[in-house]
């Protein structure tokens, strides 16, 4: 899986476990939150692969690996998070993500025999620093999401989106640069 191979999730007691596990503390980090919001900071911070200072989270927030979570400084996740699969996903500094977006690193075969099977495989996705997902927003395997980029609420992201850009719809095309916002300062 970590290699980017074709393996059978399904038959894996190991990845089950591992997601078993990562489940619980997530709903443990959900549950904390209401009474303890810097407790379940620090049950976030303990899960995840890596995570920066000042980074702000509304719950519900899961993930299927939390060592394959990695999350910059200062971003912010809002209600709703899914990170899901084994792939590595990378949300870099300052980041802001709407509520309801889901970060897809799982793929399956388009052979019907070998999904009956159980082949999956994982590829990474990687938001740049100063992103800004939408509400609702679905991000594909194997996307990079670049620098200051804007993507549109409900969108579905299925191919790299350049720095700068304001992308939107489904599937998400590049709509104008972000930049020179009139009235902004």
């Amino acid at each position: 899986m970590v290699a980017g191979d074709w393996y059978r999730y399904r038959v894996s007691p190991e990845l089950v476990a591992m997601t078993a596990a990562t489940q619980a503390c997530c709903r443990e980090i959900n549950e904390t939150y209401a009474s303890d919001p810097e407790r379940a900071l620090l049950l976030m911070r303990d899960l995840l692969g890596s995570m920066g200072d000042a980074v702000q989270f509304r719950p519900p927030f899961y993930a299927d690996y939390g060592s394959r979570l990695h999350i910059g400084d200062r971003s912010f996740l809002n209600a709703d998070f899914l990170a899901l699969g084994g792939g590595e996903i990378t949300i870099g500094k300052d980041v802001l993500i709407g509520p309801s977006a889901r970060l897809y690193t799982p793929n399956h075969p388009m052979d019907p025999d070998q999904r009956r099977e159980g082949y999956e495989r994982v590829l990474p996705v990687r938001i740049e620093d100063n992103v800004w997902l939408g509400g609702s927003v679905v991000v594909c395997p194997g996307v990079t999401i670049g620098e200051s980029a804007v993507v549109g609420a409900g969108s579905v992201v299925t191919r790299d989106v350049p720095a700068g850009a304001f992308v939107a719809g489904n599937p998400a095309r590049v709509i104008r640069p972000v930049a020179g916002e009139p009235g902004v300062r």
